[in-house]
C-alpha cells in the first residue's frame, strides 16, 4: 500500500485529501508545517511527499531542497497557490518531481502520485545500461539512486540531477540538444525550459569536476547541445 506524507498548513485540505486519497487505497499521513514533517520523515521514510510550499514555519522550496539532499530517492510533489513560472521553475530545480498549482482537481493528484511512483519504479529497474556504471572514476548506481566516489564516498543528487545524469549515461560520447535533454528529463506535465536545464547541467558539471585529460565531463558546444564526452563502462 501506497504512504502518502502531507504537508499543508491549511486544515481543510490536508482533511479533504486525506479522505480523498484514502478512498483510492493510499494510506495518508497529514501534517501542517516543516518542524512535523522533519519528525516524521525522521520516524518512517514514505513512498511520496506532498509539499505545500507556503508554510507558517518554513520556506516549502527550502524544505524540498532538504528532503532531496537527506533523502534523494523520496518522490516530492509541490502543491502551491503560487502558479508562476518562476515557483515552478525553482521547485523543478530544487529536485520537485512534479508541480501542481491549486486549485487542482484531487483526482489529478491521484494520476500525478501514480505517474511519479511508476518513473520512480522504472528508474529502480536493472537495465543492460543501468546498475552501476562506472566512468572517470565514479560509480553511478541506478538502484539506490547513488552517485559514489571510488573511495565509496556519496555524492547527493537531487532528483532532476538524476534524470539528468542518467540522460548522459545513456547518451556518452553523443551531443544531445537542449531540447532533446528537455524531452529526456522532463518530470510529469511540468514544463522546463532552456534555461533551466543549463543550470541543471552547471550544477551537475560542478559536482562532477573534470575528467583525467583536464576537460569538464559535461562539455557545452556552442550552437549545438552539451557533451557527455567519458567512455562509460557497465
Amino acid at each position: 500500500m501506497t504512504h502518502c506524507l502531507l504537508v499543508d498548513d491549511d486544515p481543510e485540505i490536508r482533511h479533504l485529501l486525506l479522505d480523498y486519497l484514502k478512498g483510492f487505497g493510499f494510506t495518508v499521513q497529514a501534517v501542517p508545517d516543516g518542524r512535523t514533517l522533519r519528525r516524521a520523515l525522521a520516524a518512517s521514510m514514505p513512498d511520496v511527499l506532498l509539499l505545500d510550499l507556503m508554510l507558517p514555519d518554513e520556506d516549502g522550496l527550502a524544505l524540498c531542497q532538504w528532503v532531496k539532499q537527506t533523502r534523494p530517492a523520496l518522490p516530492v510533489i509541490m502543491l502551491t497557490a503560487q502558479g508562476d513560472p518562476m515557483s515552478r521553475v525553482l521547485g523543478l530545480e530544487l529536485g520537485a518531481d512534479d508541480y501542481l498549482p491549486k486549485p487542482f482537481e484531487p483526482r489529478e493528484l491521484v494520476a500525478r502520485i501514480k505517474a511519479v511512483l511508476r518513473r520512480g519504479a522504472a528508474a529502480a529497474l536493472p537495465t543492460a545500461s543501468a546498475a552501476d556504471v562506472r566512468f572517470e572514476g565514479w560509480i553511478f548506481d541506478r538502484l539506490r539512486r547513488e552517485l559514489r566516489e571510488g573511495d565509496g564516498t556519496v555524492l547527493a543528487l537531487s532528483a532532476a540531477e538524476f534524470r539528468l545524469l542518467s540522460a548522459f549515461v545513456d547518451h556518452a560520447g553523443k551531443v544531445l540538444a537542449r531540447d532533446r535533454l528537455i524531452e529526456l528529463t522532463r518530470s510529469g506535465d511540468a514544463e522546463v525550459g532552456g534555461r533551466s536545464v543549463d543550470l541543471a547541467v552547471s550544477r551537475l558539471r560542478a559536482k562532477l569536476g573534470e575528467a583525467r585529460s583536464g576537460q569538464p565531463l559535461i562539455r557545452t558546444l556552442r550552437g549545438e547541445g552539451y557533451l557527455f564526452d567519458v567512455k562509460v563502462d557497465t
